[in-house]
């Protein structure tokens, strides 16, 4: 990706309050299902933490201290403001890195949580290079982009397998999972209003502001329209595709 797009792509997302689908409803479910000690001063790392979306739940409903871990440096400069309004900025500590070359030591954490954005190095890839932060029995929490049905239509097939080869059904996922040394705690699939308000209408609302301000420029109406076309897809077999929400203890 060139700096350009990067630039248009972090203009276009860093104002709404998600990069991806979610709830804070999910993550505190995932949180339940994960019997992590809400009372425990434990160390939690959020990998690909975005602006904050699941590092200030987790922060509000555990004694943890976060380590958010991003690449971008504008979307953690917006978390800290985030920590700071919601009263938990003590506990949060930012790391400015890429998730396949994380600085971290063996078994830092108890925990390590990321929501919508372990597809950037692959979920094989991240469940197997991220184990060795986690202490034994740590918990692992992700969510992937998940098929729910194993037949769907070529149309969406088509347009996954081109954006992300690993697309695969949640028993793969779990099947890599306890191939890696993780014993699963739970799974469950993000409902339609994880995607559709609280991510895609909220994005959808600023696209005329995005046009505007880089007044309606190819490589910005290229973005737009790469949008679009992910969100009509959605809309049109919702029913075939979400993230899975994976809970799973490191054996």
């Amino acid at each position: 990706m060139d700096e350009e797009t990067l630039k248009l792509l972090v203009d276009l997302h860093i104002a709404n309050h998600r990069q991806g689908p979610g709830s804070k409803a999910a993550t505190l479910q995932a949180l339940a299902l994960s019997g992590i000690e809400t009372t425990a001063e434990i160390a939690i790392a959020d990998i690909g933490s975005g602006t904050g979306a699941a590092t200030i739940p987790l922060l509000q409903h555990t004694k943890a201290r976060v380590t958010a871990v991003e690449l971008l440096p504008a979307f953690l400069e917006e978390l800290q403001k985030h920590a700071h309004a919601a009263g938990v900025a003590e506990r949060v500590t930012t790391v400015e890195a890429d998730m396949g070359a994380l600085p971290f030591q063996a078994e830092q954490f108890d925990a390590i949580w990321s929501e919508g954005a372990i597809y950037n190095i692959g979920f094989e890839k991240g469940i197997k290079e991220w184990k060795q932060f986690l202490k034994p029995g740590g918990t692992l929490v992700v969510s992937e982009i998940t098929w729910l049905q194993p037949e769907v239509p070529e149309e969406l097939r088509a347009y996954w397998a081109a954006e992300y080869p690993e697309m695969a059904t949640a028993a793969t996922k779990i099947a890599q999972l306890e191939a890696a040394g993780y014993q699963l705690l739970g799974y469950f699939p993000l409902s339609t209003d994880c995607w559709l308000d609280n991510y895609y209408h909220p994005l959808e609302a600023s696209f005329a502001d995005f046009l505007e301000r880089h007044p309606h420029s190819e490589a910005a109406q290229e973005i737009i329209a790469a949008e679009e076309k992910e969100i009509a897809l959605y809309k049109r077999y919702q029913e075939y595709v979400s993230y899975g929400v994976y809970i799973a203890k490191k054996l």
